[in-house]
């Protein structure tokens, strides 16, 4: 197959857990920027990474790049770009997202409006028609500005791919499925160990764990867009990725994942999600407040987001909040801990400094990664 480049954007904060992701898929890295990997692949490639990335936010097929600093250059830059390579004579097609940073021009509407309007010059003189019917498979167009150099993309995707299709019910203020799956990756946790989040609202953290250790591909249970592209991916392509998914999937594993909730109904919705993830068997949920947090055994992690006061009222209970959690941490002898929070106060009143804290945009919203990192277990001996 012909070698294209593609594009996964990500959380800020999380390429190298992408990059190491695609590596592991036997692709090579071209490029690393702020929130997304740009990497070598193949048509099959796309559907590969749709269905086994677990940070991706989207794969993207890069149609080009151009540079402009006025409309008259982006119109013509976008109609010199081989479109017709991509969108068949009836292909729905629109641009459906634009950024803009730095540049000149940033209005997305206009860079949406003009880059149309290009594709359209440039399909009407080489498929020799006036007007197109657009009734047939969507191929939707992301353009990111950057310094006046735009890089546009081709949406394979669809639907972001933290939409895993097993979250049907969510508490307030959650977590993505991407997000939580990049952070867990980000910890040296493996399947053999504990991992505990006491505010485990609709189960994501403990869901997306399961899911790492049962090897379940993020997209085996969803659709994306591109497997209406008969122009471009193979139908073969797409089984054979879904097929390679399914023979990896080991769910008969022990495992001691778990997610605590103060609120029941929560706890009782993080159950329904882990079943319609094929993992309910793996985690074990229970209501349970964070200061009634202990486990006997060491060597555990935490990997938790607790709420940070997304409403004023809620604000005045953070101290105290932070403060069990700081206890329970002093409990957990020897385990390590992750929190993620916007709550810029978390080490004071958790009563220790972080050993690392990396910044992470969660969506617009600015948080913290505070890494409290834990002894290494000793080694087994041999035969044991």
């Amino acid at each position: 197959m012909e070698r294209i480049e593609l594009i996964a954007p990500c959380h800020f904060g999380m390429e190298a857990v992408l990059k190491r992701e695609i590596l592991d898929l036997g692709y090579d890295v071209s490029k690393v920027e702020d929130g997304k990997i740009t990497f070598i692949g193949d048509m099959e490639a796309v559907c590969y990474a749709n269905v086994f990335l677990r940070s991706a936010e989207r794969i993207l097929i890069k149609v080009g790049t151009v540079h402009a600093e006025t409309f008259d250059e982006l119109f013509e830059g976008t109609k010199a770009l081989p479109w017709e390579q991509y969108i068949p004579e009836n292909g729905r097609f629109w641009v459906a997202k634009a950024t803009s940073i730095k540049s000149k021009l940033f209005s997305p509407s206009d860079i949406q409006s003009i880059m149309k309007k290009a594709m359209v010059e440039r399909l009407k003189s080489l498929y020799h028609k006036e007007w197109f019917t657009e009734d047939g498979p969507s191929y939707p167009i992301r353009v990111a500005f950057m310094k006046d150099e735009a890089v546009i993309g081709l949406d394979t995707s669809g639907e972001s791919l933290h939409k895993r299709g097993y979250r049907r019910l969510t508490s307030k203020a959650p977590i993505t499925e991407t997000l939580a799956s990049a952070l867990i990756l980000f910890t040296p946790w493996k399947k053999d160990r504990i991992l505990v989040d006491p505010f485990c609202g609709s189960g994501t953290f403990p869901i997306e764990a399961a899911m790492i250790a049962a090897n379940i591909a993020p997209g085996m249970s969803r659709s994306f867009l591109a497997e209406q592209w008969s122009n471009l991916v193979p139908k073969k392509s797409w089984y054979n990725a879904m097929d390679e998914a399914q023979e990896l999937v080991d769910d008969k594993i022990e495992t001691d994942i778990q997610g605590y909730d103060i609120d029941p109904n929560v706890v009782k919705a993080a159950r329904e999600n882990a079943r319609l993830a094929g993992v309910d068997h793996l985690i074990h949920f229970q209501q349970r407040p964070v200061s009634a947090l202990n486990h006997p055994k060491k060597y555990g992690f935490v990997i938790t987001n607790p709420p940070y006061g997304e409403r004023i009222e809620e604000k005045a209970n953070l101290p105290q909040l932070y403060r069990e959690i700081g206890e329970a941490f002093q409990r957990l002898d020897c385990w390590s801990e992750y929190v993620i929070t916007a709550y810029e106060d978390a080490e004071k009143y958790i009563g220790k400094k972080a050993d690392k804290n990396r910044k992470i945009y969660n969506g617009m919203m600015k948080t913290y990664f505070y890494q409290f990192l834990g002894p290494r277990p000793p080694r087994q001996k041999e035969g044991k």
